[in-house]
């Protein structure tokens, strides 16, 4: 048995591989979905570090869209696929850095591998932040001039949106460690339902909606633990803050598995401060 981490990145190589060798373990694989707006080349030599593969089926993602959601999906079905058994699935941004060390990590998820982390809430009762998401109307996935002034006048005429179904609708951070199962019920699920589908097409920052709604109204909503062990803090717009030097004992004494976002540009002391660290 396995790890997969699968990594959504579009920039930042030298950030990039520094992170897939802090995810290095004998029993990991490390899979990266390159945005197709990047050019693979400036990151070709990532595949000389041991177990690394480039997801083959890459797809343009742009920013709090759909896309985002099919890059990830892809991702997962190439990993299913491949014929190895993995216990769990990490999805982390090429901005995440590891809290705990590879070992510690692979410890925790094998001895739980029915689990998946991820983080939750209802959305009409307990995140009013992200009602919006569901009650308004957004075309920014769909490509066509004029989508951002058709979506103003729209909200402006229509009554709000409503959930197919009247399913209820839980969300909170993109980032999660799932397992197997749940990623291919996820997979499969969104194929099946269309009409959901068109939904979150439709849908502002769906990744923050996406897998929390489908795995919260599934059979499996009892494996799911409220908890994705990233370490995570938000500003005023509701996006990640850089974190720096200044945050390095907070980190470490969290408890997380992850931390986002870095910028090894603006702070690469951070990470020489976490690798250390490790040694002790």
């Amino acid at each position: 048995m396995k790890l997969a981490h699968l990594i959504l990145a579009h920039t930042n190589p030298v950030q990039l591989k520094r992170l897939v060798k802090q995810l290095a373990h004998p029993n990991a694989d490390v899979f990266i979905h390159l945005d197709a707006k990047t050019d693979i080349n400036t990151f070709a030599d990532l595949t000389d570090l041991p177990n690394t593969f480039f997801i083959k089926n890459r797809i343009k993602v742009n920013w709090c869209e759909y896309s985002t959601i099919q890059a990830t999906l892809n991702a997962f079905e190439e990993i299913l696929n491949n014929g190895i058994i993995y216990s769990h699935i990490n999805l982390l941004s090429g901005a995440d850095y590891p809290l705990k060390q590879a070992s510690q990590i692979h410890d925790f998820l094998f001895a739980n591998t029915d689990k998946t982390f991820i983080h939750y809430d209802l959305i009409f009762s307990n995140w009013p932040e992200g009602q919006a998401r569901i009650s308004k109307y957004y075309f920014g996935d769909y490509r066509f001039p004029g989508r951002f002034q058709l979506t103003s006048l729209i909200n402006k005429v229509l009554p709000h949106r409503k959930m197919p179904k009247d399913l209820p609708a839980y969300g909170r951070s993109q980032w999660l460690t799932i397992t197997p199962v749940c990623a291919r019920y996820a997979i499969n699920y969104i194929k099946e339902n269309k009409r959901l589908q068109r939904f979150f097409r439709k849908t502002f920052a769906i990744d923050e909606v996406f897998f929390q709604t489908i795995l919260c109204n599934s059979p499996y909503r009892e494996t799911l633990v409220n908890n994705n062990m990233r370490y995570i803090v938000l500003n005023d717009q509701y996006r990640p803050v850089t974190l720096t030097l200044t945050d390095a004992d907070t980190l470490l004494s969290s408890g997380k598995f992850y931390a986002r976002k870095f910028d090894i540009d603006k702070d690469e002391a951070i990470f020489n401060y976490i690798d250390n660290a490790f040694l002790i």
